[in-house]
């Protein structure tokens, strides 16, 4: 089965590539994948670790080289990084602050440097936080580095923010007034937000469309709406387990002793005879997804070797 699907619109996209392709000497991290992203959108690019996540994001803000065809906001990641970097936001997921500067001198300077910075903005930020504005970075723990970090880079008023891994390091508490502040503050219907982040279950309400990424390929492109249509997931009966797996299901698992069955493009109807109907969530669908490629990558090296 080969759940790839190429979005194709290109006119108006804030993010275009095509055949995009990054190797380091004989390992290819990305292998010529295309897509689309339009403004506006709130994508999850959600792949294990090595899948390529961390290379498509640094071609996409001019950090590495690339083959193939890119374009952010109209421009040229590589050629064209000083424009693109007043229209770009980027968190990463480890925080690197001086750790002399105190925390005024450090947003004094942001706004100094970036003319999109809002000093405002993100003193109201920090005054949800314990930080104060004469705090040291040294001074400040793990977790209110990355607070600090968010702050400064939320204030800045780009028509594209990045995070990776925005929220690794802190408590759920402030994870969850983060991505509230995202999406309720932030997010206007014209920014587009990418996210890569292993906890898929905190974000995928604030998802408008999904890209799934293994081996530097995309397995998955779809929004939101349509991933909901296409996919279900039934909880069935030892009686009716054989009937659901004749209907060829993506993926098997057993709670409570019971197997629910991930099915993609099987009618509803009929698959509501057989047990209980779910949406299945985004993590479950990532695991099926990932285990299905990776069975049938295996199948494949088998038949492979049973011919040599």
């Amino acid at each position: 089965m080969n759940t790839a699907q190429v979005g194709s619109m290109a006119e108006g996209s804030v993010i275009h590539a095509r055949n995009l392709r990054k190797q380091y000497g004989r390992t290819v991290a990305v292998r010529d994948i295309s897509f689309d992203i339009p403004k506006g959108r709130i994508v999850g690019l959600v792949g294990p670790n090595g899948a390529g996540k961390t290379s498509v994001l640094k071609a996409l803000l001019g950090l590495a080289g690339f083959s193939g065809e890119l374009s952010v906001l109209g421009l040229h990641p590589l050629h064209d990084r000083d424009e693109l970097m007043k229209n770009i936001a980027f968190i990463a997921d480890v925080a690197t602050l001086p750790k002399w500067i105190r925390v005024r001198e450090l947003v004094r300077l942001m706004a100094a440097v970036h003319p999109m910075f809002s000093v405002s903005e993100c003193q109201q930020y920090l005054a949800e936080t314990k930080i104060g504005p004469d705090d040291k970075v040294k001074s400040l723990s793990k977790g209110m580095i990355v607070q600090l970090h968010l702050a400064l880079v939320m204030a800045i008023d780009a028509k594209v923010l990045v995070l990776d891994e925005p929220t690794l390091g802190l408590d759920i508490m402030f994870r969850k007034r983060f991505y509230q502040h995202l999406l309720e503050e932030y997010f206007d219907g014209e920014r587009t937000i990418i996210i890569t982040t292993h906890q898929i279950e905190e974000v995928e309400h604030i998802l408008s469309d999904l890209i799934f990424i293994r081996d530097g390929e995309i397995v998955l492109h779809s929004d939101m709406d349509s991933v909901q249509q296409r996919y279900a997931e039934v909880m069935v009966s030892a009686e009716q387990l054989a009937a659901a797996r004749a209907l060829g299901p993506l993926h098997e698992r057993k709670v409570f002793g019971r197997h629910v069955l991930l099915f993609e493009n099987v009618e509803r109807e009929r698959l509501a005879q057989l047990g209980e109907l779910h949406t299945p969530s985004v993590a479950d669908l990532f695991v099926a997804v990932m285990t299905n490629g990776n069975n049938a990558a295996a199948a494949a090296s088998a038949q492979t070797g049973a011919t040599a």
